[in-house]
């Protein structure tokens, strides 16, 4: 498993091969494709009362639609409509700018781990990671991968230069190197490192034990929010 002081790449660089390609030939997406249906459905299914759970709480103590919906920058940077539960109070997004000064994360994505715009109930399912269960409809429907480079807010991603845009040449995904490492703790060159390790290097061993420590990571709460 890549650690980030072994994930050696220049950020900044401009100078992005004209013929790069990610690791893994055909056989790999095909089978990579397979496992994302086999189990985002079983997955699905298994937590299907935790969602229900989710929701109706989500109903009953804020005002709002139960499913967030963002776009977001998907394979090949084309965007597409991203799934959430809603763990915010409607409106949160025009607010973004009032709280920028609050922003603890050092490149373009916001992040602020007291989050002012989070309900009482949306706390929780940041914590819990409860909140991405509806993004196995985005695997479903193929614009997303079990595993996979986060997909970044479209804005933000737009801010990406070098090397790190060639996250998006291969599918977002629900977790990552990253959602294992430390998720928000991390700075975001070490977020776009560990993304970049696994654009170069992936593969179905690396992708299952990304999703076996998965678990762990998600139970724990760490750098969650």
């Amino acid at each position: 498993m890549a650690t980030i002081d072994s994930v050696d790449v220049s950020l900044t660089s401009a100078s992005v091969p004209s013929d790069f390609a990610p690791s893994g030939g055909r056989s790999y997406v095909m089978a990579k494709r397979a496992v994302d249906i086999v189990v985002g459905t079983v997955l699905l299914v298994a937590t299907l009362p935790l969602m229900l759970l989710a929701a109706i709480l989500i109903k009953l103590t804020s005002r709002g639609p139960i499913i967030f919906r963002q776009q977001r920058a998907g394979l090949g940077g084309e965007p597409f409509t991203m799934f959430k539960f809603r763990t915010m109070y409607t409106g949160a997004e025009d607010d973004r700018h009032y709280l920028a000064h609050l922003n603890e994360n050092d490149g373009p994505v916001f992040k602020i781990s007291e989050d002012p715009r989070l309900t009482l109930v949306g706390r929780f399912l940041r914590r819990s990671s409860m909140d991405e269960l509806p993004q196995l409809l985005n695997v479903l429907a193929g614009q997303m991968s079990l595993v996979g480079p986060r997909p970044m807010w479209l804005p933000e991603a737009r801010q990406m230069k070098g090397l790190a845009t060639l996250r998006t040449t291969v599918k977002p995904g629900l977790t990552c190197l990253w959602q294992i490492s430390g998720r928000s703790e991390l700075s975001f060159d070490q977020w776009v490192k560990l993304d970049l390790y696994y654009v170069m290097n992936r593969n179905l061993l690396l992708d299952l034990l990304i999703i076996i420590q998965t678990v762990p990571a998600v139970i724990s709460g760490y750098g969650a929010y």
